[in-house]
């Protein structure tokens, strides 16, 4: 009986804002067979440090984040905050 585990990126999706939401899925397997699989969520802000974060998410951030989203998505961010201390 052998078990291993893996884990690998098996979504990455680019909001129209430039948000990278990415899953990744960690499956147990014996023998071969897949016996567990659970699954961890996370997302990348425009500009966001992506230390850590697995080398083909960090590609595709590099990809979507050219200057004009990052700015677009700061401006964004800066007119929300405007907005909730002004109501």
């Amino acid at each position: 009986m052998s078990l291993t585990k893996t884990t690998t990126v098996d979504q990455i999706v680019v909001q129209e804002n430039g948000i990278v939401l990415y899953r990744e899925a960690t499956r147990i397997m014996e023998d071969g067979n897949q016996i567990s699989q659970t699954y961890h969520r996370s997302s990348l802000t425009p500009a966001q440090d992506p230390t850590g974060v697995p080398a083909n998410v960090v590609a595709i951030c590099n990809t979507a984040w050219k200057a004009e989203v990052v700015a677009a998505y700061q401006a964004a961010q800066a007119a929300q905050q405007t907005q909730q201390v002004s109501a």
